[in-house]
């Protein structure tokens, strides 16, 4: 098939098929890894611009990575020594972007929407949604399920249970979305407190009992916990919250015999996840760190180089 896509901003945009040539090109990409020489010219002479208006490691690092593996110019513009400090609009920051030359715009942005407002406002340039506010992470989503994709062969009627702060969370939204189109079902789990309440609308099962949840799943997927919800009250405390709630060897031992489990990083030891599963066999943790290059390279491959189509 032929890939039309010029941006990403969710995966919603996504059908299977699409879905699947990503990934499949991710695994052309992950090989490249492994070589001596691992840069290729493909996206020779095209600028990609990093804007980062919250702080991020794994996304922005392998955006990065992704960009000069390719051989496209990456620039990394610091919102924090930038003109939005002083008050320079998301608008005529793009408008900036684009009159420099920019080929395409990764952005990270706290208010939800915000990459699709910069969409709105380019005339020429791609646009990378690396996570807007609380609503939408598709790159996390789209190496996660190339990650589990990886060692299970298909997520056909595999069952994933995600367990932690779906409320506040920019991954889950677009996982869920992820894993159920490509035939995977998808339980949530975590306090009442933590979760919308539109969490029935989602294209996924509630149990707020975790050990209920994890029943049947071929992987457990964890979400990092924002410390300062103990302090809102939205749990008792951190040591409470991983008694009840947080993934070790009992609570694995639930879920389907050979379990993987996951997070998106960066990790609460003690809280949300065990050092003991974390660290464990079990753990695609890392691997989800190398499938973020694969995958980012793939996606600006196909969006600015390999793809064609409008």
């Amino acid at each position: 098939m032929t890939w039309t896509h010029h941006s990403l901003l969710d995966v919603d945009s996504l059908s299977r098929e699409e879905m699947e040539l990503l990934l499949d090109q991710a695994g052309h990409m992950e090989e490249l890894l492994d070589r001596p020489i691992k840069k290729v010219p493909a996206l020779r002479g095209k600028m990609v611009v990093n804007i980062f208006f919250e702080p991020s490691t794994r996304t922005r690092v392998s955006f990065e990575l992704a960009e000069k593996l390719l051989g496209a110019d990456a620039v990394n513009w610091s919102a924090a020594g930038s003109s939005t400090k002083k008050g320079e609009t998301l608008r005529d920051t793009a408008w900036t972007l684009e009159a420099m030359g920019a080929d395409a715009v990764v952005i990270r942005h706290g208010m939800p929407g915000a990459p699709w407002y910069l969409k709105s406002k380019l005339k020429r340039a791609s646009v990378f949604n690396a996570g807007d506010g609380a609503h939408a992470h598709p790159t996390q989503a789209l190496l996660d399920v190339y990650t589990l994709r990886k060692r299970l062969g298909s997520l056909d009627g595999r069952r994933v249970t995600i367990i932690g702060d779906v409320l506040h969370s920019r991954v889950v939204r677009s996982n869920v979305q992820a894993f159920t189109t490509l035939g995977a079902s998808v339980v949530l789990s975590g306090p009442r407190t933590l979760m919308p309440r539109e969490v029935e609308a989602l294209p996924a099962t509630y149990e707020p009992d975790p050990h209920r949840a994890v029943e049947g799943s071929d992987a457990v997927y964890l979400l990092r916990i924002q410390k300062e919800r103990a302090e809102q009250g939205l749990f008792p405390s951190e040591d409470e919250y991983h008694r009840r709630y947080g993934a070790d060897r009992e609570l694995l031992a639930r879920a389907k015999e050979g379990a993987f489990v996951m997070h998106p990083g960066p990790m609460n030891r003690g809280v949300e996840i065990a050092s003991v599963l974390a660290d464990g066999p079990e753990s695609l943790i890392l691997e989800q760190v190398r499938s973020g290059v694969a995958v980012r390279m793939a996606l600006l491959y196909l969006c600015l180089g390999g793809g064609s189509g409008s």
